[in-house]
């Protein structure tokens, strides 16, 4: 079963990322910050890989029109829309923040140093917010992706359009995800349904 993230537990790891931003010490920290809220909030808005974040680049990305081209699986090429504009407002502040760092290395996200973003560069820092937030569930990059699919479920969202948006070749991979929304919907019976409450 896909593990995912818990929504307020999202926005918690969200908030702290820019509440580190907001009150950094260095320029240094703040820049860092910038690039994390952006590679997270991407993360979350798109249900990418991290293999395929990391694999970004500058022309992949078009924050004019708002779409990112994805290099998946097979090199299959799916197109995502980024839906929220202050997903879209981050990304923007960090791309003009990192500019001669992306144009040094041709990578969308890059270090401080102008090399491109690896995937453990990506775990550390899901690790350190997680820390600093107090969030007691182990987050990996992978989750972003299965709360993504979830939450997009649960929201009555065809099944094919996640399929599309995820990079699946079949259907049958992405029913898994319907698997863990028959598992939401047992508990919300479980514990909220009014015969629950029943003294009979």
């Amino acid at each position: 079963m896909p593990k995912t993230i818990p929504l307020h537990t999202v926005e918690i790891f969200l908030s702290e990322i820019y509440n580190q931003q907001k009150h950094a010490k260095t320029n240094y920290q703040k820049r860092n910050a910038l690039r994390d809220a952006a590679v997270a909030e991407l993360l979350f808005a798109t249900g990418m890989r991290i293999s395929e974040l990391c694999a970004l680049t500058c022309k992949d990305v078009n924050l004019y029109d708002g779409t990112i081209l994805i290099y998946g699986k097979g090199d299959k090429e799916r197109r995502i829309q980024i839906g929220n504009e202050a997903v879209l407002d981050i990304l923007k502040k960090y791309q003009a923040a990192f500019e001669h760092q992306i144009l040094s290395c041709n990578h969308f996200f890059a270090n401080q140093s102008g090399r491109a973003l690896t995937d453990q560069a990506v775990r550390r820092m899901i690790n350190k917010y997680t820390s600093l937030a107090s969030i007691e569930l182990h987050i990996t990059p992978h989750m972003f992706r299965h709360t993504f699919a979830t939450s997009l479920l649960e929201a009555d969202v065809d099944i094919r359009y996640i399929q599309e948006m995820l990079g699946h070749s079949s259907i049958h991979i992405t029913e898994i995800y319907t698997h863990v929304a028959v598992e939401n919907q047992r508990n919300i019976l479980a514990t909220k349904h009014p015969r629950n409450h029943f003294h009979i």
